[in-house]
């Protein structure tokens, strides 16, 4: 789920809901004129005839070592078309983008999907590596891999924890970044501003944080991640008709031996009930002071997302680049790139031409 928005601008009050109801087709409600970039290229538009869309699976995995991981990774496109780097959130997988991505290809980008630490296919390389879920890490992994794959730049967009790792690569890391896509904007976090306690219906949408700070969540967690996991995709998604392939697909990503260590530690070093590694210290210290992205940006929300999310107004001074803020409408919720896969794709090729 999104980084815990700090006090200043977490203001949101939106109320997550079980049930299924019918969705249409997802539509952009225009931005905000203030919001517009100045100066852009018009928009890309997606060809007349669509992408086929609602495949089930990617081409076999490809496996690299980079950092302190053997990252398991997609990889579709052209080898010279301009890189996309997408980061998925927790609790899903690479299959967030499984639409997206033949999108992108066939604008003739060259697509990059990795499991983060703790998903899928990816391992760390060393039994001794602390399992380290804190923000930084993450965006240190993603580095590596660029690094590993002789990547200098590359555009980049997420949702949830990968939202939150793509924004803080446009913050601290905008030398190899080109643009930044965002689902639910800003969201880098620090363990200071989490201190401060929220107004009671805010702390009611963060129960799971709550439950993972104690031991008896860790192990319920543990033992029922599937059924906690798909419990988060209905709160979080009321609106989605998911059925049980696409939930086992993605679900499958959940059974890496290093996955609850690395979300409970996620979650308990966002409350500072956990210590992260101090090589991060200083960049951590970087994010602490809520950095601004200057980078070519576009974030994006679901009209339907049953998460907890900052207003979009809260955020866009954090943007001083050209920048636009997209609603996406017809019951769209957290899981954005999966739920609405060209609407994500249209945002990063209308954000390359910013």
């Amino acid at each position: 789920m999104p980084e815990q928005i700090d006090q200043r601008r977490r203001t949101f009050l939106g109320t997550a809901a079980l049930g299924v109801a019918a969705t249409g087709l997802a539509t952009i409600k225009p931005a905000l004129a203030q919001q517009e970039p100045q100066g852009a290229s018009p928009p890309t538009r997606l060809a007349a005839r669509p992408v086929a869309v609602g495949r089930t699976a990617f081409p076999a995995l490809k496996h690299i070592r980079a950092g302190v991981l053997d990252v398991a990774y997609v990889e579709e496109g052209p080898a010279d078309g301009n890189p996309v780097l997408l980061f998925h959130g927790w609790p899903y997988d690479i299959h967030a983008f499984v639409d997206v991505a033949p999108i992108l290809t066939a604008a003739g980008y060259r697509v990059i999907i990795p499991y983060l630490r703790g998903y899928g296919a990816t391992r760390f390389l060393s039994a001794d590596t602390p399992r380290n879920g804190q923000q930084s890490a993450l965006a240190v992994d993603a580095i590596a891999l660029m690094d590993a794959l002789g990547i200098q730049k590359a555009l980049v967009a997420g949702f949830d924890w990968g939202a939150r790792n793509a924004c803080i690569l446009a913050a601290l890391f905008p030398e190899r970044c080109t643009a930044l896509v965002s689902v639910s904007g800003y969201l880098i976090g620090s363990q200071e501003a989490n201190r401060a306690p929220l107004p009671p219906k805010a702390e009611l949408l963060w129960w799971y944080q709550f439950y993972f700070a104690t031991e008896r969540g860790a192990q319920g967690y543990a033992k029922n991640t599937r059924d906690f996991v798909r419990l988060i995709w209905e709160l979080a998604s009321p609106k989605w008709r998911f059925d049980d392939a696409t939930f086992d697909r993605s679900a499958t990503a959940l059974d890496n031996p290093d996955h609850v260590a690395i979300s409970i530690h996620n979650y308990r070093w966002r409350l500072a009930l956990a210590q992260g590694e101090a090589k991060y210290d200083e960049l951590e210290a970087k994010l602490a002071a809520f950095p601004t992205i200057g980078l070519p940006t576009i974030t994006l929300e679901g009209d339907a997302n049953g998460a907890p999310y900052p207003p979009p107004a809260s955020y866009a001074r954090k943007f001083t680049g050209r920048y636009q803020h997209r609603d996406i409408t017809g019951g769209i919720g957290h899981d954005l790139p999966q739920e609405a896969p060209r609407e994500f794709a249209q945002a990063i090729l209308d954000v390359d031409r910013f």
